[in-house]
Order: C-alpha cells, then sequence, then structure tokens
C-alpha cells in the first residue's frame, strides 16, 4: 500500500479490511514488518523526537487513530479514508489469526494484564493460539540484559503477531530497535489495547468513537494519568496543523 505525506509523517491511505488483508500478506510472504497507529499524541510527540518520527515512517503501515486528525486530514484535503484504531485492529487480526493459524504475542502491560488479556482471547476466540504473554519490568528499554531476555522469549514462541502494548514513544522505539533482534513477522504498536483486551478498561461506546470523543470516555475513566496529555500536550496539534498547512 503506498503512503501519503500526513503532517509530519506520512501514513497509509485505506480501511480496515485492506489494512488486515495486507498485515495478512506480509504474514504469508514471512517478511518481517511493523505496523504504527498514530494519533494527536503520536503527532505532537513526532514534532520533538526524531527517533520516533524515525520509527514512524519506516514502518510498513501507518494507520490513523483518531477522528481529530482525519478531520484535519480533510481539512488539508490528504486523502484518508477512515480512522483505524489499534483496538479496533487488534480484534480483527486475533479473528484471522484463530482461523489460520497464526501465532500471537502479547508484550505490556501492567503486572498480571498480558496474562488475563490471554485468558481472554482464548476464551473468546475458538482456537486461537497465544504463544506467548510477558509484562516487562519498569525500566526494562534501559536494560541490555531484559531486553536479551525479551527478544529471546520472543523468538522461542516465533510469533506471527507481535502486540507491543507499552505505549508512545516506548512501543515504537522498541520494534524499531528489536525487530532484527527477535524472531516474529509483523509486530504492531497496540497500546492500552492489552487493557481492553483484559477487561481492565473499557472501550468507549461506539457512538462515542464515530463522533471523535473517545478521548473524553478515556479521560473520565483515568482523569489524573491523561489530563495534561489532553489538555495541554495535545492542544499544541492546532499549531501543528497549520504549521504544515503552510508548507503545501
Amino acid at each position: 500500500m503506498e503512503k501519503v505525506q500526513f503532517l509530519n509523517t506520512f501514513v497509509n491511505n485505506c480501511t480496515m479490511s485492506e489494512c488486515v488483508e495486507e498485515i495478512e500478506n506480509l504474514i504469508e510472504s514471512g517478511k518481517k514488518s511493523y505496523v504504527v497507529a498514530v494519533n494527536v499524541d503520536v503527532i505532537i510527540k513526532i514534532e520533538d523526537d526524531e527517533e520516533l518520527k524515525r520509527a514512524t515512517d519506516n514502518a510498513d503501515i501507518v494507520i490513523v487513530d483518531g477522528k481529530p486528525l482525519i478531520w484535519i486530514a480533510k481539512k488539508h484535503k490528504i486523502p484518508v479514508t477512515e480512522k483505524i484504531s489499534g483496538s479496533d485492529l487488534v480484534p480483527e487480526l486475533c479473528a484471522v489469526a484463530a482461523k489460520k493459524g497464526y501465532g500471537i504475542f502479547i508484550l505490556g502491560g501492567r503486572k498480571g494484564v498480558a496474562a488475563k488479556a490471554k485468558a481472554n482471547l482464548e476464551k473468546k476466540y475458538e482456537g486461537i493460539k497465544v504463544v506467548g504473554a510477558y509484562e516487562p519490568p519498569l525500566g526494562f528499554d534501559s536494560d541490555p540484559e531484559e531486553l536479551d531476555r525479551i527478544n529471546a522469549m520472543i523468538s522461542a514462541a516465533k510469533p506471527h503477531i507481535l502486540l507491543t502494548c507499552f505505549g508512545c514513544p516506548k512501543q515504537e522505539k522498541f520494534i524499531m530497535n528489536n525487530i532484527d533482534k527477535y524472531d516474529a513477522t509483523v509486530s504492531v504498536c497496540a497500546g492500552a489495547t492489552v487493557d481492553f483486551l483484559a477487561g481492565r478498561l473499557r472501550r468507549a461506546p461506539r457512538w462515542m468513537s464515530d463522533h471523535g470523543l473517545e478521548w473524553l470516555y478515556r479521560f473520565f475513566m483515568e482523569p489524573t494519568r491523561l489530563f495534561k496529555r489532553y489538555f495541554i500536550d495535545d492542544m499544541r496539534i492546532f499549531k501543528v496543523s497549520r504549521k504544515y498547512r503552510k508548507k503545501k
């Protein structure tokens, strides 16, 4: 799938079904690849983080996660067909994995969350192969021994799909810096998806998501953690939008 320039990075203009099909193609080809989802928070972070920008620009598939970005794309006349959130994409991939026998490894989350997500997936999808689940300790990304352990664990399981759930920018940087050190075919930046799969957090109602209000629902679920992100940091999106519109 071709990419189009969008603000400070590049994204794939695709539907959910096209995205899933392309991931299937990558799995069948055996090509090591990775998927990044960009939302307002990721776009803001890219402005100040060159390593994150490289990780996003070099991803095989970049999906647009968030109605505000769809609205900006429309205003800038950039072809972006639809919003595809990681938390919607992962269940689609799980259904395909259960049908085709793809192995899935869940990496990330608080203690016990990945294991709970694994148990829930095995209940929901008959025949699904969740070949591993691990919650790395805090600071793992700066601990060479722990990183070696994680890479060895993934390689031993040989998953077709690796779900990395650390949040941005940790998950994007982990994949970019370690994809050649572990044996997994397609790595997916999945963020809070592990919490949804485990039942630790609830998804926003569909009507809220469809109208660009999922952020508000998540804020009410975790106000202390998300206040600064939504009401301070992410407000920069207006400035970023104007900046790249002028460059067109």
